[in-house]
């Protein structure tokens, strides 16, 4: 009867209607998160170009944050998943609790970041007294009360590795929301609040992902059977967090090398021009409209992949696998067309002025030539996650943007012109498939093809 009862979907659908119920409202939900991270820069725009370079020069810390959660949350969904696929259900509980006593000790941390080193940390990059006043109340508020962030992602992850997407959704799209609407009252000082500029869009932001996390932990009380959470009796279990590391603790460092990425092209850009480096940030915030649907796609994979490969069906898995990587390039595909035809009026967005534009379309244009082979990348690289060998990703993540990006963007810097650092982008991501490729075909010979 409790097996009955904590049977999953995963196992049983057919799996190109299972991916797009499993995908879908991920989909939905992330491209609600790139209007959610798109929003503080809009009406930033309206306030002046430093409050933009300031939240331009923060985004690193934000990604550090997203990829401490990100990553122990994949840790966290290939065991439980795994665990449900093996009818472990005792284990899958723990990997839930153990996940959220792994993300309150992560919290701790960028807490103490927030009090004592967020001035330090934009200083390093620039002298503009502006940008880094704008830039240190910006970041300290979504550090001091990352709490929700970093909560917000655990219970979404809980709730995707068993299914339960919709749920996930709405958590999402409610923080969002509430994030939308606070950011220009509380930007602009509307009905009856001080006006707080930069400092406002901080504000906005913490507030909708409290509301968020709080909406995710009832979620996962109430309507999540398929694991239990209970404080009463937990205590840290060192083999259940040890093998959420195992594979949670390369996809951080894998995500967390896109911030050491951002941080070290921000200073070459620099060398430009301040506008150079808000171009960079100002890209990060469209392409999310392209990059989200393809995350919220993998969210919806890597439970499938995991639950079937401790169930040992090769099949399914083999058909999640090409399905995603179909669904992926075509939005990637339409992604490339946008940014290749009206990469003005995307800037347009931002009152971007002539210089703005002048740096802009190119790098939209040059860049955007990355983005098929990043779909086959982000697809497999989350596939390796999955079946739990997240070295791989961090091998491939490492090369890609430290080994490749970074110094190829710095040597075609010296030759003065700033289009032929965009073309770094390109260059990385071939190099990045191709290992990709290379890996997989590794995995599918020594396990994949036993099962």
């Amino acid at each position: 009867m409790e097996e009955q009862k904590r049977e999953n979907k995963m196992g049983t659908m057919p799996v190109n209607r299972l991916l797009l119920s499993m995908a879908l409202p991920m989909m939905l939900s992330m491209l609600v998160q790139a209007c959610y991270n798109i929003v503080d820069s809009l009406f930033l725009a309206r306030v002046s170009e430093e409050s933009i370079t300031a939240v331009s020069l923060a985004f690193p810390v934000q990604m550090l944050m997203i990829s401490f959660g990100g990553g122990l949350g994949v840790g966290v969904n290939a065991l439980l998943s795994k665990s449900l696929g093996e009818k472990n259900f005792e284990e899958a509980d723990r990997a839930a609790m153990n996940g959220i006593f792994i993300s309150l000790l992560g919290a701790f941390c960028f807490i103490f970041f927030g009090i004592f080193f967020c001035k330090g940390f934009f200083i390093s990059q620039t002298k503009d007294v502006v940008i880094v006043k704008e830039a240190t109340s910006y970041l300290s508020i979504c550090t001091i009360v990352c709490v929700g962030l970093i909560f917000q992602m655990i219970f979404e992850r809980l709730l995707q590795s068993t299914g339960k997407t919709i749920f996930s959704m709405i958590t999402q799209l409610t923080g969002a929301v509430i994030n939308i609407i606070l950011d220009p009252i509380f930007i602009f000082g509307y009905f009856g609040m001080p006006r707080m500029g930069t400092a406002g869009a901080a504000v906005a932001t913490v507030a909708g992902q409290c509301v968020a996390a709080v909406l995710g932990l009832a979620f996962n009380l109430k309507f999540n059977h398929d694991i239990r959470l209970k404080l009463k009796g937990f205590r840290p279990k060192k083999s259940t967090i040890k093998r959420i590391l195992v594979v949670g603790l390369p996809a951080m460092v894998m995500q967390s090398v896109g911030s050491v990425m951002n941080f070290g092209m921000n200073h070459i850009l620099l060398g430009f021009s301040t506008t150079a480096a808000a171009v960079f940030g100002i890209y990060f915030k469209i392409n999310s409209f392209i990059f989200m649907p393809v995350f919220g796609l993998n969210n919806g994979m890597i439970p499938i992949l995991s639950y079937n490969y401790g169930a040992k069906n090769k099949d399914r898995m083999l058909k999640t696998l090409k399905l995603s990587i179909m669904y992926a390039m075509l939005i990637m595909f339409t992604g490339l067309i946008i940014f290749q035809t009206i990469p003005e009026k995307l800037l347009a967005l931002f009152k971007a002025s002539d210089n703005m534009l002048a740096i802009g379309v190119p790098a939209l244009r040059i860049i955007s030539v990355s983005f098929l082979f990043a779909s086959v990348c982000i697809i497999l690289i989350s596939s390796f996650q999955a079946l739990g060998n997240g070295y791989y990703s961090l091998i491939i993540s490492v090369c890609r943007q430290l080994i490749v990006l970074l110094p190829v963007a710095y040597l075609f810097s010296r030759m003065g012109n700033i289009n032929m650092v965009w073309l770094a982008f390109p260059i990385a991501e071939i190099v990045s498939v191709s290992l990709c490729i290379f890996y997989f075909i590794r995995i599918y010979r020594k396990r994949i093809k036993l099962l």
